[in-house]
């Protein structure tokens, strides 16, 4: 069984095409697919089902696949280590975080740390704080940035608080509450909203401040990114709930400050194992600034 074999396996599952995966791995397709049905006949079981139409993991290749990512992830950490112990940092490193980060600007930390250790591959995925918690727990993360309720802390892994901040209510510049300084949730609670999915962490902030207050909501329109909320309410189809520091980035939108607002902590997060070279010196950037 050999490393590369994993890699094909990996970049099939994710690509579901045996052509894409060739071509995220720069081989030919028949290199890729005699390596793959090779490491099938090795496990004595299949690990993808073939049709003209897609291609879809096996109950064997379902198993197989996290134990692959966790071999390709210990060899990267290897290579990673023997540099750092030759004084240079290379490796991956892996960041997540939700859009409507405020604490931290990720941009320019992830350009400094790219100028001073171009060798390190850096990626970046955005998410919802609950997705990407559990990826920094399976190790497909090194580091990521969160929003959570109050009431909820980040389980499995370590990190820190970065901020504590409020939120305020989004609506269109012709709405009529857009002529109040400020408002509280019970005038609120009349509107209809737009909001993130329920379950999320980024709706339980708001979720919890109604009932807190004894109040119910009609939220209409349920999105997963903080770019169509502001669509939507520029609209005029509803009303948005933004961090007061991230409001200020959402163009066409008044913003009303809240008498009794939701509040959500803002979290870094990383494993509680050993974190990787790249990004205990990305953690020790952060740290210094």
């Amino acid at each position: 069984m050999e490393l590369q074999q994993m890699r094909y396996v990996v970049a099939v599952a994710e690509t579901s095409s045996f052509t894409r995966a060739a071509e995220r791995c720069q081989v030919v397709q028949s290199a890729l697919s005699h390596q793959v049905a090779r490491l099938e006949r090795e496990l004595g079981a299949r690990l993808f089902e073939r049709t003209s139409r897609r291609v879809r993991l096996t109950p064997a290749g379902e198993a197989f696949l996290p134990a692959a990512r966790q071999a390709l992830d210990a060899a990267e950490r290897a290579r990673a280590e023997v540099a750092a112990a030759s004084g240079e940092l290379r490796g991956r490193l892996a960041i997540g975080t939700i859009p409507t980060v405020t604490a931290v600007d990720l941009p320019s930390a992830l350009k400094g740390f790219h100028v001073r250790h171009p060798q390190v591959r850096i990626t970046l995925r955005v998410g919802a704080s609950d997705e990407l918690a559990e990826q920094v727990r399976q190790g497909s993360l090194d580091v990521a940035f969160l929003g959570l309720p109050p009431s909820v802390r980040p389980k499995g892994v370590s990190g820190r608080v970065l901020a504590r901040g409020e939120l305020v209510a989004a609506v269109e510049p012709g709405h009529p509450l857009a002529g109040e300084a400020d408002v509280d949730l019970r005038r609120l609670s009349a509107e209809v909203f737009v909001d993130y999915p329920a379950g999320t962490a980024a709706r339980v902030q708001s979720d919890e401040a109604f009932a807190a207050a004894g109040l119910t909501r009609e939220v209409a329109y349920e999105v997963t990114n903080a770019d169509l909320l502001a669509r939507l309410v520029r609209l005029g189809l509803g009303v948005g709930m933004l961090p007061a520091a991230f409001a200020p980035e959402v163009p066409g939108v008044h913003v009303i400050e809240l008498r009794d607002p939701p509040t959500r902590v803002e979290h870094m997060i990383w494993s509680r194992s050993r974190p990787s070279p790249p990004a205990t010196a990305f953690l020790d950037a952060l740290e210094a600034e």
